[in-house]
């Protein structure tokens, strides 16, 4: 059982603001509540889509997502950037595994405001329960839903940490506290399973 008041503790002594909700739909209205007049980009996340996150604040935000045919490079001029982590130990470590970079590098530099949507499978108790939980559990999914010819698509088990020129594994990027420069950065915490 997650202890979401330790877990919010542990974040924030760790520079970021934390907010709790039971449903992915209270995360989306206060996430558009939030977020009003700007320039929004999403990072390639199921847990957007599992929230139907974009339709809602591109009523009246100019949201920038490669998966709704607009661009990376783009996405990198946004005021806010909305992602959320392949796994989030209970100790404060947020860890990400990327292929093309794109996702990780905006959660490090360059937007006034980074949102992490995080949904309870992704909670683990440690960082190592974390890292594994993104090598061996988000990582074959994504490779699966790419429908790529990898040995951890084709298994859906875990990482094999293959050579093969379809790798989506090729970037790690784990945040031990907030980066510097960041104006905000918040973890929206959702009281149950969302994306891979």
């Amino acid at each position: 059982m997650i202890d979401y008041e330790k877990l919010t503790q542990t974040l924030e002594k760790l520079g970021y603001q934390v907010s709790h909700f039971s449903t992915s739909k209270e995360a989306a209205n206060y996430l558009d509540s939030q977020i009003d007049q700007t320039s929004v980009a999403f990072g390639g996340s199921i847990t957007m889509k599992d929230m139907d996150l974009y339709p809602l604040l591109a009523k009246h935000n100019q949201v920038i997502w490669h998966w709704e045919g607009g661009s990376q490079m783009d996405a990198i001029n946004t005021q806010v950037y909305i992602t959320s982590v392949n796994g989030l130990a209970e100790t404060g470590e947020l860890i990400n595994i990327d292929g093309t970079g794109n996702r990780v590098a905006s959660t490090l530099y360059g937007h006034n405001r980074v949102y992490f949507v995080v949904g309870s499978n992704k909670i683990a108790p440690d960082y190592d329960a974390a890292l594994w939980r993104a090598r061996n559990i988000a990582s074959p999914k994504n490779a699966q839903r790419l429908g790529i010819n990898t040995p951890c698509a084709a298994k859906g088990d875990r990482c094999y940490n293959c050579q093969s020129p379809d790798r989506i594994c090729r970037a790690l990027v784990v945040l031990w506290e907030k980066p510097k420069g960041t104006e905000k950065m918040e973890i929206v915490l959702v009281d149950e399973p969302l994306g891979y």
